[in-house]
């Protein structure tokens, strides 16, 4: 019964976030404070009701360094005849197709708009260009006789106001064509992904296994069976982790291509995450014995994955998933990689808290928790010191030192009588003096 339901939990916390994928609070920018960015704004949020949250730019530059800055996702440029929409691929490619979607409706309805406009626009025209053709026709009547001749012919009355008034109005007034307005749509990827992972594959890719590798890593370490003091643990770990976030960069960007920029910061973004996940499961581990490795892979594998938004983005996630999410390294660790892969590292200070909040609870289970490993199946005297202990260096002394000394004992059948067992029975000795 219990391996069904594992299997069932799992699936579904893979599953039930990314069937409930929509934006949520998603932050974009408006440029302008004109009739048709209040249109685009109220058309946003009749689509989908609490999925955007709106910042207002006065130009297309404060939202470009906004986008930059991971303020907001995008932003939308809305004039009378055309609509930009700003993005940022490298932030997520599901948000920046979802701008570019949600900027084609935006077009759709204002050209829909202009046209109901400029056909209300029109009728009153039609209405007025009559009126005078009725009145032109009736003046000569009025006045009464016939127009003067015009080149030698006679032009009656009615005939000249209807050739230069009333016909030519008429005409214009029942024929002339509404000209279509039609809004154009132009998309501008300010922050694009790197040419080599042009849908971000790579990059979302690689969170779920750097999580198993640390995972690993830690049990390594702390499972061996190999007796270490303390502080050796902790340097191993903190140079494992780094070796590995320096091969996992090598892969995704010497080989792939996937991270462009920031060389240095994003190796070390690796290896702090990897550190962080890897510094938990070793504290689990040395807090309640092997027990903690399974309690750890739950956690970062099986929530902390997806539950990190890496496939998507966080504001994308239900909110009680996505705030679960961003709390756990591998969450922080996908966000702080973006940050510093694609936009200097901006955006990244609170991704960076929560990863180095996990990093040193970690180390210091580590370091002051009582081990608890298959080691100690041994024998009762086969447990190892306390981290303390080990850390200042006492520990194989006090493990030497808790190892009782047996005293062997002789043999009551040696040829070779004890000293003491001579000076117990002195009168042996003077019967034997007597009878010599």
């Amino acid at each position: 019964m219990a391996l069904p339901l594992v299997i069932s939990l799992a699936v579904m916390a893979y599953a039930w976030p990314a069937s409930r994928i929509a934006p949520r609070e998603l932050p974009v920018g408006i440029v302008g404070t004109s009739a048709a960015s209040q249109s685009a704004i109220e058309g946003l949020a009749h689509s989908a009701p609490g999925g955007f949250d709106f910042h207002l730019y006065p130009d297309e530059a404060s939202a470009r360094s906004a986008i930059e800055d991971r303020d907001v996702y995008g932003a939308f440029v809305v004039t009378p005849a055309s609509l930009t929409v700003m993005k940022a691929s490298a932030a997520s490619v599901p948000v920046a197709q979802l701008l570019d979607t949600a900027g084609r409706q935006l077009a759709a309805h204002a050209t829909q708009a202009a046209a109901a406009r400029a056909a209300a626009s029109a009728a009153p025209s039609a209405t007025g260009t009559a009126a005078p053709s009725a009145t032109a026709s009736a003046a000569p009547s009025a006045h009464g006789g016939p127009a003067k001749s015009q080149g030698g012919k006679r032009v009656s009355g009615t005939a000249a106001p209807s050739a230069h008034g009333g016909a030519v109005g008429s005409k214009a007034g029942k024929h002339a064509p509404v000209t279509p307005v039609k809004v154009g749509v132009k998309s501008v990827d300010v922050v694009p992904t790197s040419a080599d992972d042009p849908r971000g594959v790579v990059f979302s890719s690689a969170v779920l296994p750097l999580t198993i590798c640390s995972v690993l890593i830690a049990a390594l370490i702390t499972m061996s069976g190999v007796r270490m003091p303390g502080r050796r643990r902790l340097v191993d770990l903190v140079v494992a982790c780094a070796a590995a976030g320096f091969s996992a960069f090598l892969v995704a960007q010497g080989i792939l291509g996937a991270l462009p920029h920031q060389h240095v910061a994003t190796w070390a973004a690796l290896s702090l995450t990897m550190l962080a996940i890897s510094a938990t499961t070793a504290g689990l581990i040395t807090l309640i014995g092997p027990a903690g490795l399974g309690a750890s892979a739950a956690l970062m594998v099986f929530v902390g994955n997806p539950f990190s938004g890496s496939t998507s983005a966080p504001e994308l996630l239900p909110k009680a998933v996505d705030d679960i999410g961003q709390w756990l390294p591998p969450g922080a660790g996908a966000n702080l990689l973006r940050g510093t892969a694609y936009f200097d590292g901006n955006g990244s200070g609170g991704h960076i808290a929560v990863l180095v909040l996990w990093s040193v609870l970690g180390l210091a289970a580590v370091a002051f928790g009582r081990r608890r490993t298959p080691a100690a199946a041994d024998g009762p005297y086969a447990q190892a010191p306390s981290g303390a202990d080990s850390a200042s260096g006492e520990g194989p002394a006090a493990s030497e030192a808790a190892v009782p000394v047996q005293r062997s004992t002789p043999d009551a059948h040696s040829e070779s009588p004890s000293p003491a067992r001579e000076g117990n029975h002195p009168h042996l000795h003077a019967r034997h003096a007597a009878g010599h």
